[in-house]
């Protein structure tokens, strides 16, 4: 078990939580959650005593093992692949050393036979024997293949570098896993893997993501960072958010009669407590849910954007046509006459073997590249914009926020362009921000204001969550569900999918399968 006891972290005067503590029990999943900046990472690395905290300590029985989610990637070129792995457990990698060189030795002495010995004796009891082994099948279920395995980490991919340093963390079922995003540059696949696996493990998993959909799945608590304090609950993301959102409604309404507040509070207890992602523990969190009282779930004071996209007028019968699209980049045919038609009411997923092949394709029918063949034909009522993966060369002028975010506005007055912003979180001195410095969640929601700005009946979205904090996503989730025009979008969010796609787009290497269904009925199809 981990406990924490009294831990405060301060930098200077600004304390980022303090008096936290925590008993993370074995067989559950702890998701952390909070406004970035708010120390959700700053805690797990207090938790794998990376970092020391300012007052009080964190303890768990020595007999456990603890395992740390690796995020530099380069860590580990000079070793192989499957020696990486391994090395998640370190006492066993380093008998296995110990052991070639020892047996290595040209003079091989009676005094090291017994040290052998003792060794092969521990290297047995840590399952030794079966490590490469075991090594290999984590491998092979991240889709790192046997014949990557003998090669050095300086030789294989940035993405498989990534799935390589998750099995590593994986490896030998340790006690205690501390995860800090470990869905971001995961594909799917590899990300629904990962979702099983953490459902099926029986030890303590602390886990930091923005990831709605993977928190739902997997956690069976939420630690709150919120108000300078780190508060459990028990149940998933959605519990804490909804529970949270009624916390909040129930504070603005102060006349409300307890006895409704404890009706809606016990029925919306008794929908979530049956949805326990571990059917083991559903009757221990149903007994803990029971005992919440609303005035233990503070509202958050954590604020959300504003977005909203308004279409200035209602799209025709005739929008998109897409025939015959025909791409190669750098020889490789990326796209092989794509076609399809958008009808009304279409919000489009797109999914594909080939990253690349989405951002290409969206890139061409927003006009920013042209096809090799094939043409786009727009119906005449249709006005688009357009939201790319990389936006940097948007930000290029030497100008502040609100002078970049005015030239896109129909009304260029810089009080209702800062007022605009304001919404968008950019307030006081930060709407003057140079647009150069800002950081990659900043520019999102400058490009999601112009899109906003736009008026347009028809929006494309290569990836739109990217960089964006929990709050950010949930407003952008709920705003293109809200939209009543049309949308394409690729997105590496679950949630966010499945809740605004009515059609599914899925180009594979051979074949382009064109489905009209949510996301979830897709992957059953498939």
């Amino acid at each position: 078990m981990l406990v924490s006891t009294g831990v405060t972290i301060r930098f200077g005067k600004r304390v980022l939580f303090e008096d936290v503590n925590i008993r993370f029990g074995k067989g559950n999943c702890y998701g952390i959650i909070g406004a970035n900046g708010a120390g959700k990472s700053t805690f797990l690395k207090v938790l794998s005593g990376e970092i020391e905290p300012s007052k009080g300590e964190v303890t768990h029985d020595k007999t456990e093992r603890l395992s740390v989610l690796k995020q530099d990637h380069f860590a580990f070129e000079d070793y192989k692949v499957l020696d990486t792995v391994i090395m998640g457990n370190e006492q066993l990698y380093k008998i296995m050393k110990e052991k070639e060189e020892i047996y290595a030795k040209p003079d091989f002495s009676e005094e090291d036979g017994m040290k052998a010995a003792k060794l092969e004796e521990k290297f047995a009891e840590l399952d030794g024997w079966n490590a490469e082994a075991d090594a290999a099948t984590l491998l092979n279920d991240l889709g790192i293949l046997s014949d990557l395995h003998d090669k050095y980490m300086r030789e294989i991919e940035a993405k498989d570098k990534v799935k390589v340093l998750l099995a590593q963390s994986l490896f030998g079922n340790p006690d205690i896993l501390l995860l800090d995003e470990p869905t971001n540059d995961l594909d799917l696949k590899t990300i629904n893997w990962l979702q099983e696996f953490l459902i099926n493990f029986e030890n303590t998993v602390i886990v930091v993501s923005h990831d709605r959909y993977f928190l739902n799945k997997v956690c069976t608590h939420i630690a709150d960072v919120d108000f300078g304090k780190i508060t459990v609950y028990p149940g998933n993301y959605d519990f804490w958010y909804e529970s949270s959102q009624l916390a909040l409604r129930q504070a603005k309404d102060a006349n409300k009669k307890k006895e409704e507040k404890i009706k809606e509070l016990q029925e919306f207890i008794a929908r979530f407590s049956a949805n326990a992602s571990k059917s083991k523990q559903a009757t221990s969190r149903k007994k803990s849910l029971e005992k919440i009282e609303l005035e233990e779930i503070k509202p958050s004071n954590r604020k959300y954007p504003y977005v909203d996209f308004k279409p200035d007028r209602e799209p025709g019968k005739e929008i998109l046509k897409v025939e015959n699209i025909t791409k190669t980049i750098n020889g490789e045919k990326i796209l092989d006459n794509i076609s399809f038609t958008v009808k009304s009411d279409d919000k489009i997923a797109f999914l594909a073997d080939n990253e690349l092949a989405k951002t290409v394709l969206f890139q061409i029918i927003a006009g920013e590249i042209e096809p090799d063949s094939g043409t786009i034909t727009w119906g005449t009522t249709i006005s688009s914009d357009y939201f790319p993966k990389d936006n940097n060369y948007l930000f290029i002028q030497d100008v502040s926020i609100t002078d970049w975010l005015r030239q896109y506005s129909k009304d260029p007055d810089e009080t209702y362009v800062r007022g605009f912003l304001g919404r968008m979180l950019f307030s006081g001195e930060e709407a003057l921000k140079n647009v150069k410095v800002l950081s990659g969640g900043e520019k999102v929601r400058c490009v999601l204001s112009k899109l906003m700005l736009s008026g347009a009946n028809f929006l494309i979205f290569d990836e739109p969550t990217n960089h964006l904090d929990m709050e950010s996503i949930t407003s952008v989730n709920e705003a293109m569900v809200k939209f009543k025009g049309n949308l394409l979008f690729t997105s590496h969010d679950h949630q966010l999918t499945q809740t605004v796609a009515n059609r599914i787009i899925d180009i594979k290497s051979d074949k382009v399968i064109d489905k009209e269904c949510t996301y979830n009925e897709y992957l059953e199809i498939e």
